[in-house]
Parts: C-alpha cells; structure tokens; sequence
C-alpha cells in the first residue's frame, strides 16, 4: 500500500552503489534520483549518467524528478539511462501535456510535481497522461529542510482530485510527498492522503556512522508509524 523512496541527494556519493544496495536491502521501494540544474532551482546535481550507473546496481524503480528548464530535452536520455518514472513541474514546460506524453512514450511512468505554492489545477486536464502526482512539502533545491505544514491541507485536496478521477475510470494514480518527511510525521502525511514517501535525510543520516543496519531500523520505523494509519 506505501511505498518508500530514499533520495540519493543524502547519499554518500563515494559510496553511491553500495548504498543503494544497503537500503533495498533493508526494505526501501523505490530510489529518488534528485536531478537539479543550477537554472530551474539553485542547486546543481546529477545527470543521466549517474542513473546509467547505478542501474545495474538494483532492481528497484528509479524514480527520477526533473528540477531541470527546459525538460524534454532530457527526458529521453533518463528513459534511455534506465528511468523507471520520471516527474517535472509544470512550470519548466512550455507544453506539460506533450511533456508527459514524451515520458509514457520513451518507456516510463510520468508525473508533475508541486511546489508547496504551485496550484493543482495544472493536473485537471492531463489525467490519463498521469501515474504520479508528486508535492513538494519543502522548496526544492536542497535536502535536510523542514516540512512545510500547510502541504497536509494540499494533500488532501490533491487526494480528492485522484480519488474522483480513479471512481470515474478505474485507473490509479500515485501520490507522492517529499520534503521533510521523518519517523514523526510520515503517519499524519499518509492520512492526509499520501502514499508514496521519498525520505532523504531521514534515511541516509542515519547511516553516516558506517553502520547499514541502521537503514533497518529507520526503514523499519517509518513502516511501523505507516501501519499505524488507519488502526
């Protein structure tokens, strides 16, 4: 039902592919690959390159969020580098609808995502083109920031649209949440409405001492707060 995804952006870099690996192992669903370009917000990180590398390394979905302007220049490059999903705001293309059918064309899942005071409405007319809708509980550009609490109230509201859409025709659509999300608050976040976690310094802090069980016990802690929703 919940799904966990660590951001690489926390990741030891040195130590890229083991850790990866180590997190899988301990439970994690998917990896957030956090793809900036010093333009569409300040900070610069990682290309296709880095997701070809790490492609062999595992088996898990490679979720890839573009905090990139112009997108779909790129797009084809992360479909071809091993991509599983890829996600972008709106604001960084001229197109969003032709944007996500050039993602679902070159193979992968496609998404939007919200910065904490970017409007919905730029999901209402692109449904079917949807597999993820992704909300920005911090502003993107760097890890380690606080939750922005006023992203409950857009949760809930982005739930109702997809729960809508998914009576009327059947199909499902993720809803994904990352910024600040720890042991504490992953419970109040699934019950507003998400189900798709991406975790960055929660998870890879707690194993900067060298340790990898660590990423047991945290994994395994952000699913027993999880378990309790709905209890």
């Amino acid at each position: 039902m919940y799904r966990i995804a660590p951001s690489i952006l926390s990741a030891n870099f040195a130590r890229l592919g083991e850790e990866i690996t180590q997190v899988v192992a301990s439970g994690a669903d998917w990896i957030h690959f956090d793809v900036m370009d010093n333009h569409y917000v300040p900070n610069l990180t990682i290309g296709p390159l880095v997701c070809e590398a790490i492609r062999p390394v595992t088996g898990a979905t490679i979720d890839v969020h573009l905090m990139v302007k112009p997108v779909d220049r790129i797009i084809p490059d992360f479909a071809r580098a091993g991509a599983n999903v890829i996600t972008f705001h709106p604001e960084a293309s001229e197109h969003v609808d032709r944007s996500l059918g050039l993602i679902r064309d070159s193979g992968c899942q496609a998404g939007l995502v919200f910065n904490p005071a970017t409007p919905l409405h730029y999901m209402d007319h692109v449904m079917e083109k949807l597999d993820v809708v992704l909300l920005m509980s911090v502003n993107p550009g760097f890890g380690g920031q606080k939750f922005i609490p006023e992203t409950l109230n857009k949760l809930r509201a982005a739930r109702d649209r997809i729960d809508a859409y998914e009576a009327r025709t059947g199909r499902r659509i993720l809803l994904e949440i990352d910024g600040g999300v720890k042991v504490d608050n992953i419970a109040e976040i699934a019950r507003a409405g998400a189900d798709t976690f991406v975790a960055g310094s929660a998870v890879f802090g707690a194993g900067r001492d060298g340790d990898p069980n660590r990423y047991d016990t945290v994994i395994g802690a952000l699913r027993a707060e999880l378990a309790k929703v709905g209890a």
